[in-house]
């Protein structure tokens, strides 16, 4: 089963992302757009695992102590730069509480053999993939400068920054991701609240 654990999205930011998306998409039409409902912030990727390590998993994060997380969804960016665009997001602010929840993660699950991250925590969401290549933030060999994100870039420029909003995360939950032609589906685990 592939695994990560992610906050959920309040349906009123989605729908204004969803709204953005539908007045941008087309300036990017080669790229792999995200479907508003299966925006989501992870806090980690965890990968293929055994059904025995899904329920080890749960039971690892529901020790963690953590409380309410404020985030607002505003700005946007390129990976892993301008330049050499391969991944389209969106900012999110989610401050040290959020840091410290992802931290959390990462240190309950690297008790599992689950690898522990190389890269500071950069909360995000995904909206477009820019063509091939991985879509992990930090640059790489591959990388070149790419045409898919131009139109896009030139247009967002003349406009202000986008501002999604702001929720507060009460739980966070542990996702499945299953692959296919059409995109991944997300299915809820488990669910863990936040104090």
């Amino acid at each position: 089963m592939r695994l990560f654990v992610a906050l959920d999205i309040d349906d009123d930011i989605r729908g204004r992302i969803a709204r953005f998306l539908d007045g941008v998409r087309g300036f990017a039409p080669d790229a792999r757009w995200v479907r508003p409902e299966s925006l989501h912030v992870t806090l980690k990727f965890i990968g293929e695992q055994s059904e025995e390590k899904v329920e080890q998993t749960k039971s690892k994060l529901e020790t963690i102590e953590a409380s309410t997380v404020e985030l607002n969804f505003r700005g946007y960016g390129f990976f892993p730069g301008a330049r050499a665009p391969r991944v389209f997001w969106v900012g999110i602010d989610g401050g040290p509480k959020l840091t410290s929840l992802a931290a959390a993660v990462d240190e309950k699950l690297a008790a599992l053999d689950i690898a522990k991250e190389e890269h500071a925590y950069n909360a995000h969401l995904t909206l477009a993939r820019g063509g091939g290549g991985s879509g992990s933030p930090p640059r790489q060999k591959g990388d070149h400068p790419n045409r898919n994100f131009q139109r896009l870039q030139e247009k967002l420029a003349a406009l202000p920054a986008p501002d999604f909003g702001t929720m507060t995360a009460r739980e966070f939950f542990l996702y499945q991701s299953q692959l296919s032609p059409n995109g991944s589906k997300y299915t809820k685990l488990a669910g863990f609240a936040l104090h």
